[in-house]
């Protein structure tokens, strides 16, 4: 049987048959290695997987014995594993990440990092400004300027308010038959902008977490949830900060678009776009062509620092 992982806590896993669509409760058999990746789950939301009916089963349980190959990924630093990462969710159409200038404010730094990390496996990434209630004119038009500058990169971004309903329906037309990922810092509202989008949460996702044990609606851990026929979302616990993995510092301005075109010019073929004479990405830096918040960003993450602040 086949079918695709829909919860994990670690251990169990939920995963629902690609044939009739059942929900069955699974361990994992043995140890499942990423070849070159260091991963302290080897499961992750939105994996295809092979699993079978256990001989004697435990509590109806049934056992994965394959995972198919993943065609991208989103994955984070462990936060428990210093030497390990994290993988967020799988096999995706696209990545929604719920940012907020205020109540509290999501930094450049993260922000940055997460497109870095979806630009390593061609993750197209919708901005989701959320919490547009609280904003003052200024913050508007601050708000407006910030996703200009993204959306000019390729990051398109949608300004909504999930409380009050504003710009929910703009939000809930990106995620039609589409497999996406909702991430974010904790506190930006995520939780609130999926229960106005599915009204009726709360009756759906009791059958689906009795098997943890959990509470309805939890986020402690990754679960995709079905919205409407082909079209699924993957609620994630909220992120503090967000580690880049398995990206060399001489591969990193190749993952920002605007320096991506610029990369041929530079007077050196190794500039890493720091010091160097002759660098065509300092150069647009300095004549406003490249945002400095962002080469700030690029120059954190080449001096390996986190993203807390």
């Amino acid at each position: 049987m086949t079918g695709t992982v829909i919860k994990s806590t670690g251990s169990w896993y939920l995963v629902r048959d690609a044939a009739t669509r059942e929900l069955h409760r699974c361990r994992l058999r043995g140890r499942f290695k990423i070849k070159g990746l260091k991963v302290s789950n080897p499961l992750a939301v939105g994996d295809t997987v092979t699993f079978e009916s256990e001989t004697q089963p435990a509590e109806g349980a049934a056992v994965i014995t394959a995972i198919a190959p993943r065609r991208n990924y989103i994955v984070r630093r462990s936060v428990h594993k210093t030497a390990h990462a994290n993988i967020v969710g799988a096999n995706l159409d696209q990545a929604l990440l719920v940012v907020t200038l205020v109540s509290p404010a999501t930094s450049f730094g993260f922000i940055d990092r997460f497109l870095v990390t979806a630009e390593a496996y061609h993750i197209p990434v919708q901005l989701i400004f959320n919490k547009a209630d609280l904003y003052d004119d200024d913050t508007r038009a601050y708000q407006a300027e910030i996703a200009g500058m993204y959306a000019s990169l390729g990051y398109p971004g949608v300004l909504c308010a999930a409380a009050t309903g504003e710009g929910v329906a703009d939000v809930a037309a990106l995620l039609a038959e589409k497999t996406s990922l909702l991430s974010g810092h904790s506190g930006v509202g995520k939780s609130t902008l999926i229960n106005a989008l599915v009204p009726d949460l709360d009756l759906k996702t009791a059958e689906i977490s009795q098997f943890s044990d959990k509470g309805v609606h939890t986020t402690t851990f990754a679960e995709m949830l079905e919205i409407v026929p082909g079209t699924y979302l993957i609620d994630t616990p909220g992120i503090k900060e967000l580690g880049l993995v398995d990206i060399k510092p001489a591969e990193l301005a190749g993952y920002f678009p605007e320096m991506r075109a610029l990369l041929n010019q530079c007077r050196y073929h190794n500039c890493q776009h720091t010091h160097e004479p002759g660098c065509a990405v300092r150069e647009a830096v300095d004549t406003g062509k490249i945002a400095l918040p962002r080469y700030d960003s690029y120059l954190s993450m080449l001096a390996g620092e986190d993203n807390r602040k």
